[in-house]
């Protein structure tokens, strides 16, 4: 029903900085959660960053301090802003939204960020 597209990957160096947008295909109500995912090579998909309705965030202790989520409260999607990146960032980024009332999540087919040394 609503599909997640997520923009703003790429190739970045070392230090530089990327923003990450999720647009959403129809509108979304009734959101508990969003958030950020990524998953590198190899790798199990890990949370990166989660803001729920109330505001609070939680970040992963890699990224506490370089990365802030946000809302687009307009579009009902996250955003995330990440700074001073370094190479082990690399990993396919995913947006996620989660509805109250266990009707379900969305998630996006994810954006690849890729970061030199």
């Amino acid at each position: 029903q609503v599909q997640l597209v997520e923009s703003g990957g790429g190739l970045v160096q070392a230090g530089g900085s990327l923003r990450l947008s999720c647009a959403a295909s129809g509108s979304i109500s009734s959101v508990f959660s969003m958030g950020w995912y990524r998953q590198a090579p190899g790798k199990q998909r890990e949370l990166v960053a989660s803001i729920i309705s109330s505001g609070n965030t939680i970040y992963a202790d890699s990224v506490k301090g370089r990365f802030t989520i946000s809302r687009d409260n307009a579009k009902n999607t996250p955003s995330l802003q990440m700074n001073s990146l370094k190479p082990e960032d690399t990993a396919v980024y995913y947006c996620n939204v989660v509805l109250r009332y266990g009707v379900g999540s969305y998630w996006g087919w994810g954006t690849q960020v890729t970061v030199s040394s």
